[in-house]
């Protein structure tokens, strides 16, 4: 009778890498290219659909934040242009 080979692990499993356009869109979307970050994020999340990498939450994350900074910036630009209206017209 032959005694069993021992028990070896298999190969260690690889972290998936992760896309590099998502991390740049969620870097850009933060630091305040909106835009950019929100081109980038749609980009890195069809990339990610195509490759399986991983980076879906960062480029949805970049799309997210992107889009809110885009909304609040609009909102201040409507403030802005309201206030100085109302100085005008009030003579000042």
């Amino acid at each position: 009778m032959t005694t069993p080979a021992p028990y070896t692990a298999g190969p260690s499993p690889v972290a998936a890498k992760t896309n590099v356009i998502s991390i740049v869109a969620l870097v850009l979307s933060i630091i305040g290219f909106t835009v950019v970050g929100i081109i980038l994020g749609f980009v890195g999340l069809n990339q990610v659909k195509k490759t399986g990498e991983a980076g879906r939450g960062l480029a949805i994350a970049a799309i997210v934040i992107g889009f809110i900074e885009l909304v609040l910036g609009i909102i201040l630009i409507i403030v802005y242009v309201a206030a100085l209206a109302s100085i005008s017209a009030s003579g000042y």
